[in-house]
């Protein structure tokens, strides 16, 4: 199966691009590859871009706190576990402090250190790591790999609290949304949805034989998906057959 997710607004679009370059992030530190830390090193810089909406911080404060206040409401009920309360609140607190903490934008201390800087104003550039230009740089990619991981976890140090809280309220938000099997006759399929809830992510899983593509659209009244299939032309083509696939609405 194929999981795909689609945000409902601009926030849950941010949170779901900072998940998916700190899961790359992690892949790469892993590695040993100079190319490998290259790549690392420019994922660092992409995750302080997207960070720095001046009101990111803000809205997982915001997010956190909501959480929170969600989850105490629970408290009482005998088909709800305490102790899993307890556990959740207690890391969504934690986040909350942490994230309060953090001084200005994300990766704000990182703008500070002049080497690193050097390196994000080049990156961006084709060829402008070279070692003509960057020869520090260039002879930091001939470090043992140890040394090299070493850097990259300190530097993406910083960057922990964030990336922790959002892939908390990412968890939860996941877990908000029931699956149910649908059918899109002659690939396409609508739902309307619901007055009065306000759906954050949809989340749609296809079986990957089906060789199909998903173009979807949402907004607050209804979610809308196309099947699509990428033919020998690579072009991408609707599909006219009746197929079957798995729909979680998550709010």
């Amino acid at each position: 199966m194929i999981l795909y997710e689609y945000p409902f607004n601009e926030r849950i679009r941010t949170y779901l691009r900072l998940e998916h370059l700190l899961q790359r992030l992690g892949e790469l530190i892993k590695r040993e590859s100079p190319i490998d830390h290259h790549y690392a090193l420019a994922t660092i810089f992409e995750i302080m871009d997207v960070g720095a909406r001046a009101d990111l911080k803000t809205d997982v404060l915001k997010d956190l706190e909501k959480q929170k206040q969600v989850l105490n409401g629970y408290r009482g009920n005998p088909a709800i576990s305490e102790e899993v309360l307890d556990s959740i609140t207690a890391q969504l607190e934690a986040g909350f402090s942490a994230v309060n903490n953090l001084p200005g934008k994300v990766g704000q201390s990182l703008t500070e250190n002049d080497w690193l800087m050097s390196i994000r104003s080049r990156v961006g550039i084709p060829g402008g790591t070279c070692e003509f230009d960057l020869p520090a740089y260039y002879a930091w990619q001939h470090l043992t790999a140890a040394a090299r991981q070493h850097d990259l976890h300190r530097w993406v140090l910083p960057l922990g609290p964030l990336a922790e809280s959002v892939r908390l309220l990412l968890r939860l938000l996941r877990d908000s949304g029931a699956p149910q099997k649908v059918v899109a006759p002659a690939g396409q399929y609508q739902q309307m949805l619901p007055q009065g809830r306000t759906f954050q992510l949809l989340r749609l899983h296809i079986d990957a034989s089906l060789d199909l593509i998903p173009e979807i659209s949402c907004n607050r009244l209804m979610v809308s998906v196309r099947l699509m299939r990428l033919e020998k032309d690579d072009r991408l083509h609707t599909s006219l057959a009746d197929s079957m696939f798995e729909l979680a609405l998550c709010c």
